[in-house]
């Protein structure tokens, strides 16, 4: 029983990478639009996240290699798969800097709900404490330290969903109704709420922890487990948005929780807007230096173990900015474009890699299933129309051509999406006849 708690609590980790200060804005404002109608979009990102997660933990399980090692020994030996390697390692950590400046600004945010004469200072204790999680030099000690706090801001949301008292029906109807409301902002939501689960840097922060004598059921149950219940806590963000009156911030979010809870909305809301961005400032540093360690090639050298200096240095400077961003309340607007841009891209490239490999008889010893690959399609799929969509997104932002990101670009993406991911898939078939 022990072990089983400790492997949930070990993987839960990728759920406090996901869980942060970005997923609970999408999600609450979700619900203030449109109630419960959006559920089901959680549902499909969360079951997404598992099988994608699920395939880069096999191929360090069967392999002995993870994710980010994998692609360098099949990327080094040539010139543009050199140069594909730097422009992942840059685009993984170009975001976590990014996804790091909203973490510690989300956590900024929840400790000004508590203690607004202190923000500030609040800041420097979050980075330092951050910053000591960090130089503990056992990955797994640190994995299961998110555990248990992605666990206490997980149930804070679900005790306040449950206080708002929603109906089970409606519930349900959100949660299989697949129904897209007719509103302007709907589709960019939806897109939204997928994509702040299925988070690129997650795949190499989990392939990275496993521990390749784990057993495939072990992973299994603990990842299963850990990731449906971040999807439930999302769940439970987005249904305590849905109780928030007129324009949707946090100041009317934590008044309607007022209403709804008692006097404690606005320590409820606090409490879950810091652990969100406390746990995600955590693991994204985390994740960039296991990115930047797996990718590097350098795997032997003791610099790039955890207590050393290489891998310390690469977690440090996005803390670093993070902290810098978050005290002189600076939103890098060009940053934050770069990042998109990068990450539009790195999100299908690394899930059709990992579909890839995980389907390549001579990197995978345990061949997936038909149901396995027609989900894994459906995910490939929706991860390109999110890279397409984020990287239009990041353009029309910095050209201010508005008809990027009409209706009709959108229906061309989820065309373009489908033919591109079919011709890919007949082609690893083929391939491996």
């Amino acid at each position: 029983m022990k072990k089983s708690i400790l492997n949930i609590l070990f993987w839960s980790i990728v759920s406090a990478a996901f869980i942060g200060p970005g997923t609970i804005t999408t999600a609450a404002k979700s619900g203030s639009l449109f109630g419960m109608d959006l559920l089901w979009a959680l549902l499909f990102s969360t079951l997404a996240c598992l099988l994608l997660q699920e395939a880069a933990s096999r191929i360090t399980i069967v392999t002995g290699r993870n994710l980010g090692e994998t692609l360098y020994f099949k990327l080094k030996n040539n010139l543009s798969g050199k140069i594909s390697l730097v422009l992942i390692a840059l685009a993984i950590y170009i975001g976590a800097a990014a996804y790091e400046m909203g973490n510690l600004i989300g956590a900024r945010e929840g400790i000004s709900l508590l203690f607004p004469q202190n923000e500030k200072l609040g800041v420097l204790i979050i980075s330092t404490f951050a910053a000591t999680i960090l130089l503990i030099p056992s990955l797994k000690i640190i994995a299961r330290i998110m555990g248990v706090l992605v666990m206490i801001l997980g149930i804070s949301f679900l005790v306040t969903a449950i206080k708002i008292g929603p109906e089970l029906g409606e519930i349900t109807s959100g949660l299989f109704s697949f129904r897209i409301p007719e509103h302007s902002q709907a589709p960019v939501l939806i897109l939204g709420l997928i994509g702040t689960t299925i988070v690129p840097y997650n795949l190499f922060l989990g392939s990275g922890l496993t521990n390749n004598k784990q057993g495939l059921s072990e992973m299994r149950s603990g990842l299963a487990i850990a990731v449906i219940l971040g999807g439930i806590f999302s769940m439970a963000v987005l249904i305590v948005g849905s109780s928030v009156i007129g324009e949707f911030s946090f100041e009317n979010l934590s008044m309607a929780l007022d209403r709804k809870a008692g006097n404690s909305g606005k320590i409820l809301l606090g409490t879950g807007l810091f652990a969100a961005g406390f746990t995600s400032a955590i693991t994204a540093p985390l994740a960039a230096a296991i990115t930047l360690k797996s990718l590097s090639g350098s795997l032997n050298l003791n610099h790039w173990k955890p207590a050393g200096k290489y891998f310390r240095l690469s977690w440090s400077f996005i803390l670093l900015i993070g902290t810098g961003f978050a005290l002189i309340d600076i939103k890098p607007v060009p940053a934050i474009i770069l990042a998109q841009a990068l990450n539009g891209l790195i999100l299908p490239f690394i899930s059709f890699f990992l579909v890839w490999a995980i389907n390549d008889k001579e990197i995978s010893k345990v061949k997936n299933t038909i149901l396995n690959n027609v989900l894994l399609f459906i995910t490939l799929v929706v991860s390109l129309v999110i890279g397409l969509r984020n990287l239009l997104n990041a353009l029309s932002k910095i050209n201010s051509i508005k008809y990027l990101n009409n209706s009709s670009f959108l229906t061309i993406i989820i065309i373009v999406s489908i033919i591109f991911t079919g011709v890919f898939m007949i082609r690893i078939y083929r391939r491996n006849e």
